[in-house]
């Protein structure tokens, strides 16, 4: 009896172990695609720690505020919030009265286990089980930048240089001593070599200046190859935009910036205006406070402190522009430390002096704050070549980072690769043409597909269809 009692125990215990592992496994699961589809839908409007508000609210316990109601409301929500506020549902109207008129985005084609997906990861990451320090969130480690090159490669060259200088002067000495030893059997007395003689002889000096020759040559050539070229550039910009707190930790999409990179020939820089769909509600920034936010503000000529957009902006001098954003400054300083005092003045000048040198130029003729930022070009290619984004990304579905290197570590951007012609051909003799579900290749599917199926090849490049022919990339 106790034996069979012991079985029973042990099987109910394994059953139950297993069931919880299916249940930690599936929740899992739906946590990690609910990562994804918040990434994809909802990071560009809502902080990824669900406790900072943003273009929209904080998400942390955004099942609580909808516990009054039916669970199918808050789905309904989710899909087509303007809808509900036309309907006059109470909750969606005290939401609108809160944060209009920032309009939330319609997300018609997610699923009820999608939108249960969703509210299980911002559950997951605002109750702290997807945290690995009190800092924040697990994906702090991501975004730390890689750490910088200390210059190992170049000592590298340095010691291997002086090894060869050294071996050059034993190798010397070693051909002097032959030479004294050949002299002294044929004639039976011979005079040695100092080793100021050696170094001053006609054979010595020849390999010296040959080498020059080589080494000034090589050097000579490779700084020819890349004149013009730009890798590893990085200029310090008008305001201080940390790729890594908008790509990496809050998950922006680059394209939500960059939206020209998938529809036309050049990515497009950011108009001030796309800022502003995020920073009409984040005013004050996490690293660098008023500091650069409020150059934004000035070029577009919003008033942070009125949450309106100046009428007439452009006709006013700049007194009148310093007096509007100064009150900003002035305003925040005072709601964090109580009072406005020496250091707080000393801010306020710091910061409109920065204002000042962000947005004005003299040495281009701009001597007015409002207007575009002077963003400093990083990457540029010659004027005869012809490269087109959309090519790269929308049609060959290329990630940024191929080009561009982990950008969404780069406290400030940098030119990652050469954009030299052997580094882009290099890229097209190696690169596969995704013909799966893509359009734009159905003219050569059949041919290469058939090709594939004769074992004539096993793989199809960019080359191959012709992305080394010179009329591709050149006008």
């Amino acid at each position: 009896m106790t034996l069979k009692r012991l079985y029973y125990s042990s099987f109910f215990l394994l059953l139950f172990s297993f069931l919880t592992f299916s249940l930690s496994a599936q929740d899992q699961a739906a946590i990690d695609a609910g990562a994804t589809l918040f990434k994809n839908n909802c990071g560009a409007c809502h902080s990824r720690d669900m406790k900072t508000k943003m273009t929209g609210p904080a998400l942390g316990g955004v099942e609580d505020r909808w516990a009054d109601y039916p669970r199918e409301d808050l789905y309904t929500w989710i899909r087509n919030s303007q809808g509900m506020i036309s309907d006059g549902h109470p909750k969606a109207t005290e939401l609108w009265n809160e944060w209009k008129p920032v309009v939330m985005n319609p997300f018609p084609n997610l699923t009820d286990e999608e939108i249960e997906n969703i509210l299980a990861y911002i559950n997951y990451v605002y109750t702290g089980a997807g945290q690995t320090t009190k800092g924040g969130p697990e994906v702090v480690d991501e975004c730390t930048p890689p750490a910088a090159d200390t210059g190992g490669s170049n000592m590298m060259y340095a010691f291997l240089f002086v090894i060869l200088v050294v071996l050059a002067l034993i190798l010397a000495r070693i051909i002097s001593n032959l030479n004294y030893m050949q002299e002294l059997r044929e004639k039976g007395e011979a005079e040695k070599k100092t080793l100021t003689e050696i170094l001053t002889s006609k054979g010595f000096v020849s390999f010296v200046v040959f080498a020059v020759v080589v080494v000034g040559g090589l050097f000579t050539v490779n700084n020819a190859i890349n004149l013009g070229r730009q890798q590893g550039y990085q200029p310090e910009q008008p305001i201080k935009f940390s790729h890594i707190t908008h790509a990496c930790v809050h998950k922006i999409d680059c394209q939500y910036c960059h939206d020209g990179a998938r529809r036309s020939k050049h990515s497009v820089i950011p108009a001030a205006n796309t800022c502003m769909n995020c920073h009409k509600s984040i005013k004050v920034g996490s690293k660098y406070g008023t500091g650069e936010l409020t150059k934004i503000f000035a070029s577009i000529g919003y008033d942070p402190s009125t949450d309106k957009y100046i009428e007439n902006y452009e006709n006013l001098s700049d007194d009148e522009v310093k007096k509007i954003y100064t009150k900003w400054i002035a305003d925040t300083y005072i709601q964090d430390n109580g009072s406005l005092d020496a250091d707080g003045e000393k801010l306020i000048n710091e910061q409109w002096d920065g204002i000042v040198e962000a947005l004005t130029d003299e040495e281009i003729g701009d001597n007015k704050i409002q207007g575009p930022i002077n963003w400093v070009r990083i990457h540029n290619l010659p004027d005869h070549v012809y490269f087109n984004h959309s090519q790269h990304v929308t049609v060959a579905g290329l990630e940024c980072q191929t080009c561009h290197g982990p950008v969404e570590q780069m406290e400030v951007v940098s030119q990652y690769a050469p954009l030299s012609m052997g580094w882009c051909v290099n890229c097209h003799r190696k690169t596969e043409v995704k013909f799966a579900d893509n359009k734009y290749y159905d003219n050569y599917y059949q041919l290469y597909h058939d090709q594939i199926k004769m074992h004539k090849r096993d793989k199809v490049t960019v080359d191959d269809i012709g992305g080394s022919e010179c009329q591709k990339c050149h006008y």
